[in-house]
């Protein structure tokens, strides 16, 4: 047997109450920071003009509300009462298995609204019939419709991975008998925990990946098919830059959403298998891969809470809209800015001075030769207008 010495336990003692202690101020901060920051969130995405489209706006509010419901149920009422309470409410029956189906359910609807919005963003990329605009957006309800009802039917088999038994427990100087919601140790719970992992991390990265690959691919090939003068004319559309906006958005929340969640599906992988056995402790931070399954627990769990803050870094419209609510002034801009959105726009189409023997609205154009057959009679400045936009309204 081996025999360790006291001084050579104290610092490892004193590094786990550390850790533990670092647990204890890092969930409920995120419970008080990231809970108001998703519902804000909704609130911006919905009520306020922050330069989304339509289905943008859909997917992003229902993954604010999936977040903050992730938030409630896995650290406000799980993390944060095991830390602060010797005996939560969710170890007794019916809670534990009714804490597992709410946890799964939103973990599922928070991964799977990420991965439909970054598909949409592709569909949208490789169609760009304008008459489809109106339905993008029922399209997007009805998918997150069906992404909540799905999540929550799939987290059900992980209701009965735990079960309640009672144990005994040290409380306030006495040994107690008390009932914990623990692991079952069956191969029932092995399957589910394993098909959970891969629904819920393993299969959403692998998709965020690919059409996240996909999109830049389609737009790699797109700017080789213009001169750089014509890719001027096209970004100065309105809906274009909506596109671009959106675009942005979709990219730093797949890379979030990547890079936060990775390490808790890879270190949950290897628990599973080389640990998995039931003298392994999972509460001994002597043992390195319980530290860093711990760490990579905490990144995960940041992802929840991290939107309103990516939002503000990447769009400059949900930076001003932000200002324009808390300063009370979303009213006078949102007049004024569409006064001069509209001005500018038909004074930059009628005042351009295009270079000779070249003209950048003629791509454009080329593309809608069943509308120019219907409106051969329109003035040439309002054409260009009509038909520019018709074309990029793809949102």
């Amino acid at each position: 047997m081996l025999w360790v010495s006291v001084d050579s336990e104290e610092p490892e003692m004193d590094g786990a109450i550390i850790f533990i202690t670092f647990q204890k101020v890092y969930y409920p901060l995120l419970c008080i920071l990231g809970i108001p920051a998703n519902l804000f969130t909704f609130y911006m995405i919905c009520f306020r003009s922050c330069g989304m489209s339509d289905s943008a706006r859909i997917y992003l509010s229902c993954l604010a509300l999936a977040d903050t419901c992730y938030l409630v149920w896995v650290i406000l009422l799980d993390l944060c009462l095991t830390f602060l309470q010797a005996q939560p409410f969710w170890h007794s029956s019916p809670w534990c298995g009714i804490m597992n189906f709410l946890q799964f359910g939103t973990f599922y609807c928070s991964a799977w609204v990420v991965v439909a919005f970054t598909i949409e963003r592709f569909l949208v990329l490789r169609v760009t019939v304008s008459r489809q605009r109106p339905l993008q957006a029922r399209h997007a309800l009805l998918t997150c419709t069906t992404i909540v009802l799905l999540s929550h039917l799939a987290s059900i088999p992980a209701s009965w991975i735990n079960v309640v038994v009672q144990v005994n427990m040290t409380l306030d100087g006495e040994v107690v008998s008390v009932p914990r919601c623990l692991y079952r140790e069956a191969v029932y719970s092995t399957v589910v925990v394993w098909i959970t992992s891969f629904l819920s991390s393993g299969v959403p990265i692998m998709l965020v990946l690919l059409f996240n690959s996909l999109i830049a691919h389609h737009l790699l090939c797109s700017s080789r098919l213009f001169t750089k003068e014509e890719r001027r004319t096209i970004r100065g559309c309105r809906t274009r830059g909506s596109v671009r906006r959106t675009l942005m958005l979709l990219a730093t929340v797949s890379v979030a959403f990547v890079v936060l969640t990775l390490p808790r599906f890879i270190t949950y992988c290897i628990l599973r298998t080389t640990y998995n056995h039931k003298n392994f402790n999972r509460d001994d931070y002597a043992i390195p891969i319980n530290v860093v399954s711990d760490v990579a627990n905490m990144l995960h769990n940041l992802n929840s809470s991290t939107n309103f803050l990516l939002y503000c870094m990447v769009s400059r419209r949900f930076r001003q809209e932000l200002l324009n609510t808390l300063t009370c002034r979303a009213k006078v801009r949102e007049l004024g800015s569409l006064f001069t959105h509209t001005t500018m726009k038909v004074f930059t189409v009628a005042e351009h001075k295009y270079a000779p023997g070249r003209d950048p609205v003629s791509v454009m154009l080329t593309k809608l030769r069943n509308f120019h057959d219907s409106a051969t009679h329109d003035p040439p400045p309002v054409a260009v207008v009509s038909r520019t936009s018709d074309f990029s309204s793809t949102f």
